[in-house]
C-alpha cells in the first residue's frame, strides 16, 4: 500500500439525497441554489427513472444545505459515507473491496468524488455499518477522509 496518513477520527462525510422531477433544468436549478449560498458540490451521483431522479450530493457544507432545503421545502434524506483516498486507484480499489468483503461488510453504493486532496482519488461508499467498515479500513492502513477534510 502507499504511504499511510491515518487519521483515526473525524466527522463522517454526510451525503444528502434529493428527489427531483425528471425534467430539463431541475438539476441545474438545484445546483444554482447551492452555488448562490456558496455551498460547493464535492461529489454528485444520479439515479434516473422515468418520473424522478435521485441526486446524491456530497457538499462542503451539508448542514447549511440541509437548512436551505428545509427552508425551501425541498425533501431530502441524509446518510454517512466512508470516503477513502487512493494514490493508485485502479489496483487499490480492488484491494479495498477485498478488505471490506473479508470483514463481511457490504458496500450499498459508491461513487467517485470531485475533490483530490494531496493528489489522491476519493471514493465515497455507503456501507451497511459505518463504524465497523471505517475501523476495518483504518486497521488495514487506508487513508480515510472526513467532512472536515472536504469543507471550506
Amino acid at each position: 500500500m502507499d504511504e499511510v496518513s491515518v487519521k483515526p477520527s473525524g466527522t463522517a462525510v454526510k451525503q444528502l439525497s434529493v428527489m427531483l422531477q425528471n425534467r430539463v433544468g431541475a438539476l441545474s436549478s438545484l445546483l444554482k441554489l447551492l452555488e448562490r449560498e456558496q455551498i460547493e458540490v464535492v461529489g454528485l451521483s444520479m439515479q434516473d427513472s422515468c418520473d424522478a431522479t435521485i441526486v446524491r450530493l456530497v457538499l462542503t457544507d451539508p448542514d447549511d444545505a440541509a437548512h436551505l432545503f428545509i427552508e425551501r421545502g425541498i425533501p431530502f434524506t441524509s446518510c454517512e459515507m466512508v470516503v477513502v483516498g487512493f494514490r493508485n486507484s485502479a489496483e487499490q480499489i480492488i484491494k479495498c473491496m477485498y478488505t471490506l468483503a473479508a470483514g463481511e461488510t457490504n458496500v450499498d453504493f459508491s461513487y467517485a468524488l470531485l475533490a483530490q486532496p494531496e493528489g489522491r482519488s476519493l471514493l465515497a461508499m455507503h456501507l451497511c455499518d459505518y463504524d465497523f467498515g471505517s475501523s476495518i479500513l483504518l486497521q488495514a492502513g487506508y487513508t480515510l477522509y472526513y467532512q472536515e477534510d472536504l469543507s471550506r
